[in-house]
């Protein structure tokens, strides 16, 4: 087995790496964000769309019961 092929096969066997959760809500609409601007400037369109998805799902949202908004996280 060559080198290139034993390290590929080292690689392939221990998976990807677990990514780091986002610090806060904040920093991961900021990446979300930074991603939908990327996707918009490269006409990715569906990929945009996506990313617009998961943007409405990470926003904060006050239900009718709620008295007031969240504390932000600055």
């Amino acid at each position: 087995m060559t080198m290139l092929s034993l390290r590929l096969s080292r690689a392939l066997s221990k998976g990807r790496a677990a990514r780091a959760e986002p610090q806060s809500r904040a920093n991961l609409l900021a990446t979300l964000l930074r991603k939908r601007a990327a996707a918009h400037a490269a006409g990715a369109e569906e990929l945009e769309a996506l990313l617009r998805d998961q943007i409405r799902w990470s926003l904060p949202m006050l239900r009718d019961g709620d008295a007031e908004p969240p504390p932000s996280a600055e």
